[in-house]
């Protein structure tokens, strides 16, 4: 499912909107449960009050990441600052990491040295009343994230979501206390600990990898392609390259086929209509595209074209064929061949084509068969 289309401001509104929500509401729950837990002498419930602190803090680096996400593009940053949304992502990840830890320390210390807690109805009802809260929280915020393409509101979500199933399994070992007098609260905390480390790496790892350099996700790119191949004269549309300079920022480029007999000046207009287009259907900044002329008007040219691509295309992990010409009269052919990143050994695969191409074309000179790949591989 793609990403919903919304302007910046709108954006950032939705953001920071999330984002107060989170403030104001796991305050007020650290606050509440900071409380119980000192009546209750409850280590659980007391990690959980300073774990909505950290959630606190996290939705307040998204609106201060978001602000300064905004900012306009400028000589040291000619592409804009888009990217610290993601090290707004990757700050709460290890925040989450750190609370994680952090908890697992504290259970193991009461474990080794056990308190006995001290439960009251009214506690039950606050811890209660905070997983009700949580939850809502959580999916609201994780909901206003995947709406608005923010990995921070999407991981103060799932930190949410978390924090519930911390509350009520606290609630689950209080009733168990107070019914059969069997406390297993640090212990509690211990895997409870480790479940938010186990979320918290997963999160450092998805933001790191965006931080890297991710595809632009299969159905931007499918969209992006049919939009260029719409126009009329193009026969084909590749080599997409799509840089994420942050959340609904690309900037990239790509290779049309169009007729070898058309003017410059028909080629000029054709890639400035595309290049609008895709900025106005995609929010996508086509910095380059660039041309192959296929001999549409050379019979035996698309003959050799189609059988190629008839050769090649019979082989487990080429995923299509681009750019053909063929010099008929001097014998001499060249194209590009889109290999899988599945491929064992990519310029294996290129050798074995080329082979059966040239003995269907003996007499034929294949020099320049390029090995090529489709960088949002569907």
């Amino acid at each position: 499912m793609q990403t919903e289309v919304i302007s910046g401001e709108s954006r950032d509104r939705a953001i920071v909107r999330a984002s107060v929500l989170g403030i104001v509401a796991n305050v007020l729950l650290s606050a509440f449960k900071a409380a119980v837990g000192l009546a209750t002498n409850s280590i659980a419930i007391a990690l959980d009050a300073v774990n909505n602190l950290s959630d606190a803090a996290a939705s307040i680096i998204t609106v201060v990441g978001t602000k300064l996400a905004r900012r306009r593009p400028d000589r040291k940053h000619p592409f804009g600052y888009g990217r610290i949304e993601y090290l707004s992502a990757l700050v709460i990840s290890l925040l989450v990491l750190y609370a994680g830890v952090a908890s697992f320390t504290e259970s193991v210390k009461k474990i080794v040295e056990p308190e006995t807690p001290d439960y009251g109805a009214s506690a039950l009802v606050i811890v209660a009343a905070a997983v009700l809260a949580k939850i809502a929280l959580g999916v609201h915020v994780k909901r206003v994230g995947k709406r608005v393409d923010s990995d921070a509101l999407v991981n103060s979500g799932e930190d949410a979501r978390l924090d519930a199933v911390i509350s009520a399994s606290t609630l689950a070992a209080a009733v168990l206390f107070m019914t059969t007098g069997l406390s297993l609260e640090a212990w509690l905390g211990a895997l409870i600990s480790l479940v938010i480390v186990k979320s918290g790496v997963g999160m450092v790892r998805d933001t790191v990898s965006r931080l890297l350099g991710e595809g632009a996700g299969v159905d931007l790119a499918r969209e992006v392609k049919a939009t260029v191949a719409s126009f009329e004269g193009v026969a084909g549309a590749y080599d997409l390259v799509l840089n994420d300079y942050g959340p609904g920022a690309f900037l990239g480029s790509i290779h049309v086929e169009v007729p070898g007999d058309w003017s410059a000046a028909r080629i000029d207009e054709l890639t400035r209509e595309i290049v609008e287009t895709v900025r106005e259907r995609h929010r996508v900044i086509l910095a380059g595209v660039s041309v192959y002329a296929i001999d549409a008007g050379d019979v035996e040219a698309v003959r050799m074209r189609d059988k190629v691509r008839e050769l090649a295309l019979g082989h487990e992990h080429v995923r299509g064929v681009h750019g053909f010409h063929a010099d008929v009269a001097a014998k001499k052919a060249r194209f590009d061949l889109v290999v899988s990143f599945d491929a064992p050994d990519r310029d294996r695969v290129r050798d074995e084509v080329l082979a059966e191409v040239r003995e269907a074309f003996p007499g034929y000179e294949f020099d320049d068969v390029v090995v090529d790949a489709d960088f949002n591989e569907l």
